[in-house]
């Protein structure tokens, strides 16, 4: 079985402070305003504007709000753990290999 859908959308209004835990690897892009992020053994504010991502550890605690009078969304999308993009990497590597030669036709 193989996972589909690997983002999730928040949207995040003006005045409103979100708290979040983070379950796995994750990545988090911003979309609209600008966004205030606070995370948990992290004595750094962040201040994330649209288009911005942020790399998220496993379980991490974060604090997001937003910074002005529009809302914002949040995107969290997971990050592949390097042993499932390492066997996919060879995986593809292997099968384009594979074509190469079952095709009858060389590349030079």
């Amino acid at each position: 079985m193989r996972e589909i859908s690997t983002s999730v959308t928040f949207e995040i209004r003006p005045g409103e402070t979100v708290p979040m835990r983070i379950a796995r690897g994750t990545r988090l892009t911003v979309h609209g305003s600008r966004v205030w992020a606070t995370r948990s053994n992290d004595t750094e504010d962040y201040w994330l504007a649209p288009g911005d991502r942020l790399k998220l550890r496993e379980r991490e605690r974060l604090w997001l709000s937003v910074d002005g009078d529009r809302p914002a969304c949040v995107v969290f999308t997971i990050v592949p753990r390097g042993d499932q993009r390492a066997v996919r990497w060879l995986s593809t590597g292997i099968e384009r290999l594979a074509q190469r030669f079952r095709s009858g036709w060389r590349t030079v």
